[in-house]
């Protein structure tokens, strides 16, 4: 049986419509900004509390677009699974790695940037936030 990990995770977009991808210290895959949501704690709320502590990001709960609930093997912990809420954020500020951030990324989501990243990211989310793309070409 895998244990599991419950996480609020941002597809974060910029104005150029680049998604903000981070590292996080001593780890070598990239991934969606958000943490894991704490008891007692609605996603979105865990999602506003994770940016800040992480890139010193504002946002509005409320403004966040929840787009659904995804699951992926742990990029950092073997044997657990990652279940994400996910939720689209437009932003238009700079953002500045904090706590366990190491670096930040912003990547065309038609590609993966030529990093390396976390399964989540790589075989769930990106080709979730194409699949529109695609469609419209």
């Amino acid at each position: 049986m895998t244990s599991t990990i419950r996480i609020a995770a941002a597809l974060l977009i910029g104005s150029n419509g680049q998604t903000l991808l981070v590292r996080k210290r001593g780890t070598q895959a990239f991934m969606q900004p958000g943490g894991k949501i704490d008891a007692g704690e609605q996603p979105a709320q865990a999602l506003a509390r994770e940016l800040f502590e992480e890139l010193n990001l504002r946002i509005d709960p409320s403004e966040a677009v929840y787009l659904g609930h995804f699951s992926a093997p742990a990029a950092n912990e073997p044997g657990f699974t990652v279940q994400a809420e996910l939720f689209q954020v437009h932003i238009d500020v700079a953002v500045t790695p904090a706590a366990e951030i190491e670096e930040v990324c912003w990547i065309d989501p038609a590609g993966d940037g030529g990093l390396q990243l976390a399964p989540l990211t790589r075989d769930v989310i990106l080709p979730f936030y194409r699949a529109p793309l695609t469609c419209d070409a």
